[in-house]
């Protein structure tokens, strides 16, 4: 057992009954296998919340850089149809310049630092982070705060901010992918805020005013809505200091109002457009939120449905429906996808195919569906749990991605979950358990589809669902 572990173990323990702890180590020891034990190694994140409520969590991996951000609870879910598109707007004109920095001083700082300043917007986060050496934390820390409580929001900036993000528009709309999954988001959640897209449509880019983003400010910039996170060589004691020195002046109070629910529907976008060499096509059924305990299973579907591409000449798979695509000809590419949302989430398939095997496509996944709920075997769970663990753990590598780990985590679960917890929960999935998960989430459920291009051959919505359903 690792000695982090045994610490925590002999602290809780009186003198009493040290021997037996001391004996319930050493069982517990002999039982973890290598794997387990090195997540008992891996860095505690530590928490703090000042008193407005603002929370602090940071986790220290000794590499020679760090990562910090500002992880706001507030995106495009949290809109209305009238000012859709102002938190991404909001992003945007932050780098503008504040009341302590010109967007000229802005930009000398930074580069002086040799830090990365960066930010996005999600349906559900907007996010400002940078990564710099250990020494320009307080620098960095500063600047973020500086980002989301003093922006300048210039009539001017946000007047030449329109023609930026409008030919941002224009690029998104020329990426499939990303077109694919909004009409899926507008279908399977019509007339909710998840529906809407993070831009938002061209009318409301070209008439966002600045009372408008002050009002986002004001509703969603709040301290409880906020986490700093922080990865890397990081001080947590330090970083507390430095977020009571720039946040401690946020509003601990958050309005009520802002979250709703967002009901998933059944149908399908379908738009045929014949000059198109590939239909693009994606089927889901509704999958669950962040916290859903059943959320760890629906992982473990993905991996094993995985995803493969025709020019790669490879995919991650641990199920059949890679073989049968790559054999049959069925498609350029595929991907399983499992999005999470609070409450809610989107799983399902995004596949291109060539005009005449869409509905020899659609029907293997389909097939690949019923598979998961019903004959799934013990050897394919063990294997996609293997490919699970190896994908999350790798994504550590590095500050950046861990901060935003952490971030994430603080914002869905409150906390960030112990790796051996996740692990544990990983492995507690046997195959019945996955098989009677996939049944409730995909058995008898109407798909939400979205499908562009030359998309002749797909099967009426109708029809889908009669084979869909088991």
């Amino acid at each position: 057992m690792a000695s982090r572990y045994l610490t925590r173990l002999f602290k809780h323990g009186s003198r009493n009954n040290l021997q037996q702890l001391q004996r319930q180590a050493r069982r517990c020891q002999s039982a973890l296998s290598p794997f387990e034990e090195s997540l008992y190694n891996f860095p505690d994140t530590e928490v703090s919340t000042l008193d407005n409520g603002f929370r602090v969590a940071s986790e220290d991996s000794g590499f020679e850089t760090c990562t910090v951000g500002v992880y706001i609870d507030g995106g495009s879910r949290f809109e209305t149809e009238t000012n859709n598109g102002v938190a991404h707007f909001l992003e945007h004109i932050a780098f503008k310049g504040s009341k302590q920095r010109t967007q000229k001083q802005l930009e000398i700082q930074v580069e002086n630092m040799g830090a990365q300043l960066n930010a996005y917007t999600s349906r559900e986060l907007t996010v400002y982070y940078a990564k710099c050496f250990k020494t320009d934390l307080p620098k960095a820390v500063n600047i973020l705060s500086d980002l989301i409580q003093h922006p300048l929001l210039s009539r001017q900036a946000i007047e030449n901010e329109r023609g930026v993000i409008l030919r941002e528009a224009e690029e998104v709309a020329t990426q499939m992918e990303e077109v694919i999954f909004d009409e899926l988001h507008a279908t399977a959640y019509q007339n909710t805020p998840l529906g809407m897209t993070i831009l938002g449509p061209e009318e409301n880019i070209r008439t966002l005013q600045q009372e408008d983003l002050r009002q986002y400010i004001d509703t969603h910039y709040t301290a409880p809505r906020i986490v700093l996170a922080a990865a890397g060589d990081v001080d947590h004691t330090q970083l507390v200091d430095l977020a009571e020195q720039n946040f401690s002046k946020l509003k601990s109070t958050t309005k009520e109002g802002s979250y709703h629910p967002c009901p998933f529907t059944g149908s399908e976008y379908r738009r045929q457009e014949d000059n198109m060499p590939y239909a693009h096509v994606a089927m889901c059924v509704e999958g669950v939120g962040w916290t859903n305990p059943d959320y760890f299973t629906l992982m473990l579907a993905s991996m094993m449905v995985g995803q493969w591409n025709k020019g790669g000449g490879f995919g991650r798979r641990s199920g059949d429906l890679m073989k049968t695509v790559s054999e049959q000809g069925l498609a350029q590419s595929y991907m399983c996808f499992n999005t999470c949302y609070t409450d809610t989430g989107l799983w399902g398939v995004y596949s291109i195919c060539e005009p005449h095997t869409v509905e020899h496509m659609v029907s293997a996944v389909q097939d690949e569906w019923r598979r998961l709920c019903t004959s799934v075997t013990e050897e394919e769970v063990r294997r996609a749990k293997e490919v699970f663990k190896t994908n999350f753990l790798l994504q550590f590598d590095g500050s950046t991605p861990t901060c935003e780990d952490i971030g994430r985590q603080m914002i869905t679960y409150g906390r960030r979950m112990p790796l051996p917890e996740w692990n544990h929960r990983v492995d507690a999935i046997t195959v019945d358990t996955f098989r009677d998960v996939c049944a409730k989430y995909i058995f008898d459920k109407y798909p939400a589809v979205s499908a562009i291009g030359p998309v002749h051959g797909l099967p009426a919505y109708n029809d889908l669902c009669a084979s869909h359903l088991i």
